[in-house]
């Protein structure tokens, strides 16, 4: 039986985690997040705590209480844009609290798997191995990666898992992800302008909550990569998304990151080599097509 405690389980990785955990008879769950459960109506039996990762004490009387196997960290600031203009409050979320978060996991003798991002690499040479060294151009991949630092010194068994551009349908929030609002755009008739010049791995976040359970069940160590396989800009993904709902591509125009006038500067090419996760872990993620399929199909339910 694995104890799971899940931080962060209002964002996109949490629901998918719970929603992935909770049928299964050889866990028991229990999800954290600040402020209130916004699953109970969707997954009524689940166990749920309020828990402010930022909040030393919290966390270590949470983590006392429940006395988990494992403790799987989602919980962050991932507005890259806001971590710019907010970096007192991206260091409390990123940083801080991912220390306290170690703390706990070392006392009570806890699996702490971690979530981190391409965006502590410079996007120069992408696609990145788990060997390859951070160098962050944004204020979000410096917290991030002083994260991964927190971590690799901890004292407990410990993976840390990173992603590339996250994308799925989330429960009860107003956030949008890039197959929905591109269908949306198009069906609106709205032009849109879509970058050429970045390149990812776009990781559906069904398929980066089973890259968690399996480093809970391999008890894995060490650094992952798990996202999709393929690498596409974000203009290759809209003609995608396009093409799937049979809309008008005449309305996608080609842009390059310049024209956008954002805080925090992109990293142009990132994306991650997996052979380590698929290898090691049986890690096999879908294809982004099949990923458009999934969200389409759950954009329906909500």
């Amino acid at each position: 039986m694995k104890k799971i405690l899940i931080t962060g389980s209002n964002g996109l990785l949490g629901q998918k985690l719970v929603a992935l955990l909770l049928p299964r008879t050889d866990v028991e769950l229990l999800a954290t997040s600040r402020g209130e459960n916004k699953l109970a109506e969707i997954f009524p039996t689940l166990a749920f705590a309020s828990m402010d990762v930022t909040n030393r004490s919290q966390v270590e009387r949470v983590v006392a209480d429940f006395k988990p196997t494992h403790l799987i960290h989602t919980a962050a600031m991932t507005n890259v844009d806001q971590c710019e203009t907010d970096r007192e409050g991206a260091l409390k979320l990123n940083r801080d609290a991912v220390a306290y978060v170690v703390e706990a996991c070392e006392k009570h003798d806890v699996h702490l798997v971690h979530l981190s991002t391409d965006f502590i690499f410079d996007g120069e040479d992408g696609p990145y191995d788990e060997e390859a060294t951070g160098n962050p151009i944004s204020f979000y991949g410096e917290t991030k990666l002083m994260a991964e630092e927190i971590v690799k010194q901890a004292k407990c068994k410990w993976a840390i898992l990173r992603t590339v551009l996250v994308y799925g349908v989330v429960h009860d929030y107003g956030r949008t992800n890039i197959v929905l609002w591109v269908r949306d755009s198009l069906r609106a008739g709205k032009v849109i302008k879509v970058v050429t010049d970045q390149f990812r791995t776009p990781t559906l976040a069904e398929d980066l909550a089973m890259g968690c359970w399996l480093a809970v069940q391999h008890d894995a160590e060490g650094i992952y990569n798990i996202s999709g396989k393929e690498m596409y800009t974000p203009y290759d993904m809209a003609m995608l998304v396009a093409d799937y709902f049979q809309l008008d591509k005449s309305l996608i125009d080609k842009a390059d990151a310049s024209t956008f006038s954002q805080p925090a500067k992109r990293p142009p090419r990132t994306g991650f080599i997996i052979t380590k996760a698929e290898k090691k872990l049986g890690y096999k993620p879908h294809t982004f097509e099949e990923g458009i399929a999934m969200v389409a199909e759950q954009a329906d339910m909500y």
